[in-house]
């Protein structure tokens, strides 16, 4: 089966609070949604259009149940799903503080299906044939997934885009040593990379998001991405810098931003989009999820991003 957006990584469902500003110990009702950054992704994409499919993997319960049947009914493949007996069905909780305060509790012990990817489910043919193929950093905190990952990036061209999002979580990783290791070793293999500025000085050694770019062009990437939070978002390339601000919206819940911008990145990508015109339309993607209280099913369709930029020009010109 070849689709255009091709994920791997993290699934799972979100528990999250449908009270805002309510710690978890008094929060009474909650949302269940599907989550899990590269599976968020591969929905993004679907908003847009394109087919898309995650490899990942389930527990051979309920949750998991609700996480192939919420994929498919979000537009995302779940052939590449693998379902594992000896682990669950992984859940986050988070608390929701606006404007941007939403700590992340992950329930993923002893490891989680994800993580166990092996090599050999891996469906080789999608991964060569996909448009884009994007995987995220913490799916090389262990093994075997990161054995996994590998062998995926190997199968890649890189006339094809594979993008690196850099997603660096200190409590997946036995230190942040082992995590500069693991995710510099892969950048020779992606020529797209997304990271916030933390992220980025996981990979490369550098926070200043010019020095972080420009290190990450250095290692092979072609385009590089430096998320600033509220100084809005750094792009370069070999011959091209572009400085993004932010797109105003009020803040519900920020955890689903990036998933957002990689989904919309990708869609513009594809597509063939100027530099500018790519990064201005993931930002916006990101802000509408921002605005919103959860992440999959929040993800925008092309017609709400093009929309809200096209407010948010009016409001310069006035």
């Amino acid at each position: 089966m070849a689709v255009d957006v091709l994920t791997i990584g993290r699934s799972g469902v979100d528990i999250y609070p449908l009270q805002i500003g309510v710690g978890l110990e008094d929060v009474t009702s909650f949302g269940k949604f599907l989550g899990g950054s590269p599976t968020n992704v591969a929905v993004a994409a679907a908003r847009m259009g394109h087919s898309a499919a995650a490899i990942t993997g389930v527990g051979d319960d309920p949750f998991g149940r609700f996480v192939r049947s919420e994929m498919t009914r979000l537009g995302v493949s779940d052939e590449f799903v693998i379902i594992n007996r000896a682990f669950n069905t992984p859940v986050t909780f988070c608390e929701i503080f606006p404007p941007d305060d939403f700590p992340l509790y992950f329930y993923r012990e002893p490891s989680a299906p994800d993580l166990q990817l092996r090599a050999a489910d891996i469906p080789e043919n999608a991964v060569r044939d996909a448009k884009v193929f994007l995987f995220s950093g913490t799916g090389l905190c262990e093994e075997p997934s990161r054995s996994a990952h590998y062998f995926a990036l190997r199968l890649r061209d890189r006339a094809r885009w594979t993008i690196a999002d850099l997603d660096y979580r200190p409590m997946f990783w036995e230190s942040a040593e082992t995590a500069t290791r693991e995710i510099s070793a892969v950048l020779e293999s992606v020529n797209v990379a997304v990271g916030n500025r933390e992220e980025c000085e996981i990979a490369v050694g550098e926070s200043d998001p010019d020095r972080a770019a420009d290190a990450l062009l250095e290692r092979g990437i072609e385009l590089a991405i430096v998320k600033q939070g509220p100084r809005g978002t750094l792009a370069k390339t070999a011959d091209e810098r572009i400085e993004v601000p932010v797109t105003p919206v009020e803040v519900v819940n920020g955890l689903g931003a990036g998933d957002a911008f990689a989904g919309s990145l990708s869609h513009a990508l594809i597509l063939g989009w100027d530099l500018r015109r790519a990064i201005e339309f993931a930002s916006a993607a990101g802000a509408i999820v921002a605005s919103r209280l959860e992440c999959s099913t929040a993800m925008p369709y092309e017609r709400e991003v093009l929309d809200l930029i096209g407010t948010a020009h009016d409001h310069e010109a006035e």
